[in-house]
């Protein structure tokens, strides 16, 4: 058995001639638990905020966008985007046509962006999760729906059950000229009702989603179109197929993957993740050095037998290595059960949802989410290793010292 390690053993379990000691080790032992379980139980639940999030995000989001480099449309009808539509790892090939457009309701109006989708659009089955009122139909027995964002219906007080009252769309003609004895000439005039609303986020809420014909009559725009939306098939690496895609369609056209659509919101999360990783690090780290304290006590305490061990002839860096053991052992012990007891509480939440957000919530669920990441788990068992290390070897360099006074004492 390594001497230093079975020592150090000994010595964590052994009694103290000083009872302050056991206090302060315990202290330490106690705070680097509640420490690790605390950053553990944090990086979970930011970990299920980010799946929310993201499964919101991504409802709305397509996995690949295709755009032109330079203007506003495109032609689709290429022989390479017929193969594209046909091709068997597409699950659904959505064609879009959108534009800024002026939207009345009664006496209120705002400006909004009009978003045409062909039929393929609504194979998106999790688009139900964002309704939040109404249903998400475009076509129906009686002709065209829209379907809007949240904040379009708060500003416009659209009410989507008043069956005489339809949401009026202004977009200005192609090519017209102005016309100041009656401005109203120069724009395309449409209505359509509104079947129901959704609500993801601030940047997405503002858009009211109809049909493609209808974006056609209303842009001017009978055949070019303003965007190509993929979803794939389940298992197929989106990464790859946007590389292939770049690789044959050439540079007049820009694909996007979904965090390049929502760089902003990736950084944010990520940001706010690390933020508070360093934040409670810096608590985990004056637990950890609260061990210098009780290593220094201890090295005290033990001088009788760091004389015996070097009279034996036990090198420095043998007796350097006892008390290294000894603060990695308290340490080390704390961040252990920190990680387990962490584990089991997610684990609860994550079953039983015990503890609730506000009632009012009504985007995502009830309790708290919650999601595990091995990653989270490595990074602050080698966080807490790497102080702990630290942390005991400057305590351990005050046995080292104390041998040296011994030997000129001698």
């Amino acid at each position: 058995m390594n001497t230093p390690f079975y020592i150090a053993r000994r010595y964590l379990f052994a009694k103290k001639s000083t009872n302050a000691i056991n206090i302060i080790s315990g202290i330490s032992m106690v705070g680097v638990f509640v420490g690790s379980a605390a950053l553990i139980i944090i990086l979970s639940v930011f970990n299920g905020f980010e799946e929310v999030v993201l499964k919101m995000f991504n409802t709305i989001s397509p996995q690949v966008v295709i755009s032109p480099r330079l203007g506003k449309t495109f032609d689709p009808d290429t022989e390479y985007f017929k193969a594209l539509k046909s091709n068997p790892d597409v699950y659904s090939y959505t064609q879009v046509l959108s534009e800024n457009a002026l939207l009345r309701y009664n006496e209120k109006q705002s400006v909004g962006l009009i978003k045409g989708v062909s039929t393929e659009y609504l194979k998106n089955k999790s688009l139900d999760s964002i309704t939040i009122e109404g249903k998400f139909v475009l076509n129906n027995s009686a002709g065209s729906n829209a379907v809007i964002g949240s904040a379009i219906q708060a500003y416009l007080m659209v009410n989507i059950t008043d069956p005489f009252n339809q949401l009026q769309v202004f977009s200005p003609k192609k090519g017209s000229k102005p016309n100041s004895l009656n401005p109203a000439d120069d724009f395309n005039v449409l209505s359509i009702p509104v079947s129901g609303v959704f609500e993801v986020q601030q940047d997405f809420d503002n858009v009211a989603i109809v049909p493609l014909s209808f974006a056609r009559s209303l842009l001017d725009e009978p055949e070019r179109i303003s965007s190509v939306e993929i979803n794939l098939q389940p298992g197929v690496d989106a990464g790859k197929f946007k590389d292939e895609i770049e690789q044959r369609i050439g540079d007049h056209y820009e694909i996007k993957d979904r965090i390049q659509q929502n760089r902003v919101l990736y950084n944010i999360l990520g940001t706010e993740k690390w933020a508070v990783y360093i934040i409670l690090t810096f608590i985990l780290i004056i637990a950890i050095f609260n061990i210098i304290g009780s290593l220094t006590m201890l090295v005290i305490d033990k001088l009788k037998d760091i004389a015996v061990l070097s009279s034996l002839g036990a090198g420095k860096k043998l007796i350097k290595r006892i008390f290294l053991f000894e603060g990695m052992m308290i340490t080390m012990t704390g961040c252990i059960f920190g990680l387990i007891v962490g584990f089991l509480f997610c684990l609860v939440q994550q079953k039983f949802g015990v503890f609730k957000m506000s009632e009012e919530n009504l985007v995502i669920a009830n309790a708290y989410p919650v999601a595990f990441k091995g990653m989270d788990f490595m990074l602050v068992f080698l966080t807490v290793s790497v102080f702990s290390f630290v942390a005991s070897a400057l305590s351990s360099n005050l046995s080292v010292k104390k041998i040296n006074h011994l030997n000129q004492d001698l």
